[in-house]
């Protein structure tokens, strides 16, 4: 793959890499069509990483398509699909981890311990495996795009980050390998999702106290169906911190839980 990515840049082509975990739908292939028309090559990874797991039960449940997925790149003219195996990624007597400190604490940190460790070390792997002059990302996972870009800043590793918008259903629900876990039913709860969200940002806009319409959300969100309700915050958009009220660069982040299923949005506000 290095040797493949050099060859490419030696002959003064840019290099673009869409980092995946497999289970491919339209909200990738958003990154990939940012990627084709951005760079003259692009790379697709698939990589179910391990180490961003908290426990084995999701690691085995997570969903590996990895035939569909090919079938569905080759369609869309992707250069490489890279899909190494997690022998070739973490080999014998690995022992390195890359940990980002603060905007990697609050939030999924705390609900999910030594997940941004697994995700920031598998990323700057993948980055040294690939090359890239630019890597995109999807603004769904949001403390996500954080992490890497600190690490990527502090580490001064020279791929520019793309950051793409989110792609959504119709009703507006973020799309995500974890919705087909999702019942008709529970599909239909799980759209109400972002139009809490929007109500909320309007809600903050208007000059109404952080506390007061965040309790109003989690509250709506209960009454529709959702069982449990790990953040619903509104902060910073890049340093995380907690806002009390309307604020330029804020954003709303939330992690809700409906029939074992755990759904993640934000919205810029």
């Amino acid at each position: 793959m290095q040797k493949t990515s050099l060859s490419w840049k030696a002959a003064g082509l840019s290099v673009g890499v869409v980092p995946t975990m497999g289970a491919l739908h339209e909200g990738h292939l958003s990154l990939v069509a940012a990627a084709k028309q951005q760079c003259d090559r692009v790379i697709v990874t698939i990589f179910v990483n391990p180490t961003q797991f908290n426990n084995t039960e999701d690691l085995t449940r997570y969903p590996r398509t990895e035939a569909a997925d090919t079938a569905l790149l080759a369609s869309h003219a992707v250069d490489v699909i890279f899909a190494p195996a997690p022998e070739d990624v973490y080999p014998l007597g690995f022992a390195s981890q890359v940990t980002v400190a603060g905007v990697a604490d609050p939030l999924e940190g705390r609900f999910r311990p030594g997940h941004f460790a697994g995700v920031a070390t598998v990323v700057a792997k993948l980055f040294g495996m690939t090359l890239p002059d630019r890597a995109y990302f999807g603004e769904k996972d949001w403390q996500q795009v954080q992490v890497i870009a600190r690490m990527t800043a502090d580490l001064n590793l020279n791929v520019a980050l793309q950051i793409c918008a989110t792609a959504r259903a119709s009703d507006g629900m973020a799309l995500s390998s974890r919705n087909a876990r999702l019942s008709p039913a529970d599909r239909a709860i799980a759209g109400q999702l972002h139009p809490v969200m929007r109500a909320c940002a309007q809600d903050l806009i208007q000059g109404q106290a952080t506390a007061q319409i965040v309790a109003k959300a989690q509250k709506a969100l209960i009454g529709y169906g959702f069982e449990k309700i790990d953040y619903f915050t509104y902060c910073d958009e890049q340093s995380l911190v907690s806002l009390d009220h309307f604020a330029p660069n804020g954003r709303l982040l939330v992690a809700a839980w409906l029939s074992g299923v755990r759904l993640i949005d934000n919205v810029a506000v």
